[in-house]
């Protein structure tokens, strides 16, 4: 028994013919007719008397018509649901996600102002929190997505996508005198305020013996704990920094400029969610949103 044996049945009750059931039904007479018949075969009855070409259903077919008429219903409840799910009207209560602290600003309202119009039932919750959160945070279910920084083992629960990359650069005022050279090294950066983030970090570390191998000591002016933050206090004339070109890229509306830092160092940065966990359509679009965002954030002036 299938689900178009009960449409034929629910349209021969109501039409009271093959001919007008085929044309409804957008089939050949023959093929209504037989798929009458294999319904009757499955269900070993007879659902209606043949008289001189006509059919007239039996009373174990008008018994059986609120049966198919229910399986039916359910059938059309169940893919209009499906339908909503693909489009965002129904699914997940609730999609949570974690992102950088320097993503807040101007990257995650972009990454979302699509997605919401996509999905108007799904409720998001953003997390802005270090790498090493997003990752524990990840293992243990708390948010579907995470996007962080690949800079070593993750845990075993946790798949990661890489999904960007950045180089090593340096910060400074759209009018400083560093603006000028097409390349800043740790001995253009003697005896300048530096803004410096990431203390005893594995990249802070890796920074900090970048200027001591130059014989150069730093002269920290402030230490902070954002990138989107040493974007800004170097737009006010606080200092330079030293930060990936990734985020950098975030802040090129602040009135500062970008130049590669040699040694030059890649970052990369990947999207991370639960091992063997498949993701819902909604968490999923979100995911990709974040790509997107990702894309247009990078795309060179």
């Amino acid at each position: 028994m299938n689900i178009k044996q009960l449409e034929v049945l629910r349209t021969l009750l109501s039409t009271g013919s093959t001919i007008a059931t085929a044309k409804a039904m957008g089939l050949s007479q023959s093929g209504v007719s037989r798929l009458l018949a294999q319904l009757e075969t499955d269900l070993a009855l007879t659902l209606f008397a043949r008289e001189k070409g006509r059919l007239i259903p039996t009373p174990e077919a008008a018994l059986l018509a609120s049966d198919a008429e229910n399986v039916l219903l359910a059938v059309d409840r169940m893919s209009g649901h499906a339908e909503d799910l693909r489009n965002g009207a129904a699914g997940p209560e609730i999609v949570r996600i974690g992102l950088p602290s320097s993503m807040w600003e101007n990257f995650a309202p972009g990454m979302l102002v699509e997605y919401v119009r996509d999905f108007p039932g799904v409720r998001i919750e953003t997390f802005f929190e270090t790498t090493t959160a997003i990752n524990r945070l990840v293992e243990e279910r708390v948010i579907d997505i995470g996007f962080l920084r690949m800079e070593g083992e993750t845990g075993p629960g946790i798949a990661v996508e890489k999904v960007a990359s950045g180089v090593s650069v340096c910060v400074v005022p759209q009018d400083h005198p560093l603006a000028e050279l097409e390349e800043i090294s740790a001995k253009n950066l003697r005896n300048v305020p530096l803004i410096l983030i990431g203390r005893q970090r594995p990249n802070r570390m890796s920074l900090d013996q970048t200027f001591k191998r130059a014989g150069v000591k730093q002269m920290v002016k402030i230490e902070t704990h954002t990138n989107s933050s040493a974007c800004s206090y170097v737009a006010h004339g606080l200092g330079v920094t030293i930060i990936s070109s990734f985020y950098a890229n975030l802040y090129r509306h602040l009135p500062v400029v970008q130049r590669p830092f040699a040694p030059s160092a890649t970052q990369e940065f990947g999207l991370a969610r639960a091992a063997g966990v498949p993701l819902s359509i909604a968490a999923q679009a979100l995911s990709n949103a974040l790509k997107r965002q990702i894309q247009l954030s990078q795309k060179a002036l």
